[in-house]
């Protein structure tokens, strides 16, 4: 069906739309000389079914059961062991970056979104400006327009700051890219007891329930909606929460859910996941487990304080974790209870980015007591006060996230956090299919390599439903994913996606048929938010002497040998093809953390100014 011209009719209690095809009627003088003609409206392909997209935040690969953690998450467990876990999936290493790139199946600096839509962090340049442009339409935009009803609720996190009130522009809005219906917060983070709660086209008031709880509920109620007024029409859910960002908040009936299960460390953790993800397949047999990162210290050497505390931390981010697989069976168990599961096509990826390192070494319970936002802090302080206020984590009283050594925990087997483009630790996280009737490897594992801008293509091709030419008269962009459909009945079949860059604030990388070139780059977000201290050096920042390394992810999947010293050549080859992917998809000019912090954007200053009156 051509999309050149575009007409609204009410359907199903919503607003669709589609596209008019010439007019195929006769207009003559009177109405007896003439012949009526109305457009087709769209059509979803024949027993087309309902999707749900399910991207939790903050989880590195090693938390959840379902890839050999030890914190239970019986629904993704569920899921997986009736559909696919792929295994080689990856996310760009940070939030914003990684939804544009998810809805839209480009690249994030593709489309314009190589940082955040926030004024302290997007700069005036095509791969930053933190808007996704109409050539690059979402995949609400193209469902919608294909017969589906169309819903999100949970974190957006890519509308621009500017166009955030309640007078818009709505076009960034999530009724500007798609979805018919939206309730949840559109920014990156959100007290869930207080969140900047949006519905539609407007903020509204809170009810004073956990977040989770009230866009569960809604999702639920959007569709059922939709079922009882169109039976046979399917929907697109994008569910996507704030958990389990920090703050870490949890419900009080399940805060203590796993009080002293975690009293044994973080070096106890990762060895007893290693262990699991060998059992189940997750991981090669002949991998090994990488050292503990400098920055954490051995958990036999903390003081009883710290371990006591450092433990409360890591038990109540379990309880959110936990907690939000929960809110994640109500729609699962509600659509068994309608008879709509088995005609659902679910994709779940489990992080958006790596385990988050912006917990520092000790754990924050408030922002005014982390080196966040209190540049004079002490290290002493930050411990005083965190074993003082113990009892505050999970509470709506509080700014809870984990310290560090839990983020590396949670990331087993890699190397590193959240933001760290160079590394599997920041990029690399689950992803789970699946769909009773289209499923016939029921819990198998898949090793193709795979990344976010893959699940637009991905839906399109097991649906039936072409990429479209063009949305709402504009041409469209070619995508850049790659769908990962050739997998689900072929174990064996080689990877498709074979080249994909990484960049966010410094940090790069490159993928190429099996072979990873990346780099480090200092000062980091982790750097520059450092306790205060007189005597630590001061980092040189210098883009051209960040140190590159190269790995062979086919033999060395979590990148314990570097080898560039071994293959100069081959390194060489792939940082060509990085600064090839950086002209070709607006990476330039580098953007980094320190750019930021010192307000040398022109959006950055005017933040900066903002927060200061």
């Amino acid at each position: 069906m051509k999309r050149s011209i575009f007409i609204s009719i009410l359907l199903a209690g919503s607003i669709a739309t589609y596209a008019q095809e010439p007019y195929q009627g006769k207009v003559g003088r009177t109405f007896a000389e003439s012949k009526e003609w109305w457009p087709a409206p769209p059509t979803p392909p024949k027993n087309a079914p309902n999707v749900i997209w399910i991207l939790i935040d903050d989880v590195g690969f090693g938390a959840s059961s379902t890839f050999g953690g030890i914190i239970p998450t019986p629904t993704f467990d569920s899921l997986a062991n009736n559909g696919l876990r792929f295994t080689n999936f990856h996310t760009t290493a940070i939030c914003a970056p990684t939804r544009a790139a998810l809805l839209t199946g480009r690249n994030q600096h593709s489309v314009h979104m190589g940082g955040f839509a926030h004024d302290f962090s997007s700069a005036g340049f095509p791969g930053y400006d933190g808007r996704i442009p109409s050539s690059k339409g979402t995949i609400a935009e193209i469902l919608q327009a294909d017969g589906y009803n169309t819903f999100a609720v949970g974190k957006y996190g890519i509308t621009p700051d500017e166009d955030s009130t309640d007078a818009g522009p709505f076009d960034r809005w999530p009724s500007g890219k798609g979805f018919e219906h939206f309730f949840g917060f559109l920014g990156s983070e959100t007290d869930q007891y207080r969140p900047a709660l949006v519905e539609d086209n407007a903020h509204v008031t809170p009810d004073g329930r956990h977040l989770s709880e009230q866009i569960t509920d809604k999702a639920i109620s959007y569709i059922d909606r939709q079922k009882k007024a169109a039976p046979d029409k399917p929907f697109f859910l994008y569910y996507a929460p704030g958990a389990t960002h920090a703050p870490h908040q949890v419900p009080d009936q399940w805060r203590d859910l796993y009080k002293g299960q975690f009293d044994d460390g973080w070096d106890a953790f990762r060895e007893k996941v290693f262990a699991n993800q060998k059992k189940l397949g997750i991981i090669p047999t002949y991998a090994k487990l990488p050292e503990r990162n400098p920055k954490i210290a051995a958990w036999n050497t903390l003081t009883p304080g710290q371990k006591k505390l450092y433990a409360r931390f890591f038990e109540v981010y379990a309880a959110y974790l936990t907690y939000t697989d929960y809110q994640v069976s109500r729609v699962v168990n509600h659509l068994k209870e309608i008879n709509q599961l088995d005609n659902t096509l679910i994709f779940v990826v489990i992080g958006d980015n790596g385990a988050s390192k912006e917990g520092t070494q000790e754990g924050v319970i408030e922002y005014k007591y982390s080196p966040r936002r209190n540049r004079t802090l002490t290290r002493a302080q930050a411990e005083k006060y965190n074993e003082e206020h113990l009892e505050e984590i999970g509470t709506p009283a509080s700014d809870a996230n984990y310290p560090i050594g839990w983020a590396q925990a949670a990331n087993t087997p890699f190397k590193y956090w959240k933001q760290d483009a160079n590394s599997e630790g920041g990029t690399h996280n689950p992803l789970i299919v699946f769909y009773p009737k289209g499923i016939k490897d029921k819990g198998g594992i898949r090793n193709q390599y795979g990344h976010v801008i893959d699940l637009l293509p991905t839906t399109l091709e097991f649906i039936g439903i072409p990429f479209p030419e063009t949305i709402k008269g504009i041409k469209q962009d070619s995508l850049q994913g790659t769908s990962l459909v050739y997998a689900f009945d072929n174990a064996n079949a080689p990877s498709r996606h074979t080249q994909q860059y990484y960049y966010i604030f410094g940090s790069r990388a490159i993928y190429k048929d099996g072979w990873k070139a990346g780099a480090a780059h200092h000062p980091d977000y982790f750097d520059l938010n450092d306790y205060a201290d007189s005597t630590r050096p001061a980092i040189t920042r210098d883009f051209d002497k960040d140190e590159w390394e190269l790995y062979n992810l086919n033999e060395d999947f979590n990148e314990r040998v570097n080898l560039a010293k071994k293959y100069p050549e081959k390194l060489a080859e792939l940082k060509q093809l990085f600064e090839e992917d950086a002209k070709k998809y607006n990476i330039y000019p580098f953007i980094d953390w320190e750019d930021l912090f010192k307000a040398r954007t022109i959006n950055s200053r005017k933040s900066f100014l903002l927060r200061s009156k």
